[in-house]
């Protein structure tokens, strides 16, 4: 997808094969002190600010994790999800690089379209953005879900020789099959950009400030903010 949308982390549609090296990121731990918001990773001894030491007396103050937007796409079951196309979010992600997208199966095995057809990975998106597809109404599907995947990748028209990297690739793919099930179940199908714009765009925007939070922890040892207003 070469069209690139505010607050997008990147184009989604270009995409070339390649191994994901995982690495888990540490924990963001956020202190309120100094009438300030101090991020680090793990709970300062002292305020970074003041030098004094960090104690929570009133609830206010008390040490708060800070929830990451990444998760093993493994353990993702019935989800479309995006990852770079090399290497992690928080390591060599730049904000530019393409990223890679799949749907898992009820067991955690991702299926993406890549230039060699149809991958079936079972390692390498332990760092992922994860869009979940099965809403409440949609539960009943999860017995035939598998099905589903397998017969809809078997089609032609996944194999190696279709694959075109700016209209029929990982993107193409994943929204096809999407859109195959809601037909399935008598619901209306989704375009490309709505479904980016309503489902994906979202969580990018918290990932793309999560990632620059954590590297600027990483570049100075902490970060400051101030609250927000009452």
């Amino acid at each position: 997808m070469r069209r690139r949308k505010s607050g997008e982390l990147a184009p989604l549609a270009r995409d070339r094969e390649a191994m994901q090296c995982p690495e888990a990121g540490k924990p963001i731990i956020k202190v309120n002190h100094c009438q300030k918001y101090v991020y680090s990773f793990g709970v300062p001894r002292r305020c970074p600010l003041c030098g004094q030491d960090v104690g929570s007396r009133r609830l206010e103050e008390a040490p708060v994790s800070i929830s990451e937007p990444f998760t093993n796409g493994h353990r993702e079951k019935c989800s479309f999800l995006l990852r770079p196309t090399r290497g992690t979010f928080l390591r060599e992600y730049d904000g530019r690089s393409d990223l890679h997208v799949g749907i898992t199966n009820t067991g955690g095995v991702v299926y993406n379209y890549t230039v060699h057809g149809v991958q079936r990975d079972e390692v390498g998106w332990e760092q992922s953005v994860s869009v979940p597809l099965l809403r409440p109404g949609l539960f009943g599907l999860l017995d035939q879900w598998d099905k589903y995947l397998e017969d809809f990748s078997a089609t032609g028209a996944w194999l190696p020789h279709r694959y075109e990297e700016d209209h029929h690739n990982c993107y193409s793919y994943a929204l096809a099959f999407i859109n195959c099930v809601l037909a399935t179940e008598g619901e209306e199908q989704l375009d490309r950009d709505e479904f980016t714009e309503k489902f994906v765009v979202p969580r990018t925007r918290k990932a793309s400030k999560y990632i620059t939070l954590y590297r600027a922890i990483e570049e100075r040892g902490f970060y400051v903010t101030d609250p927000p207003g009452p």
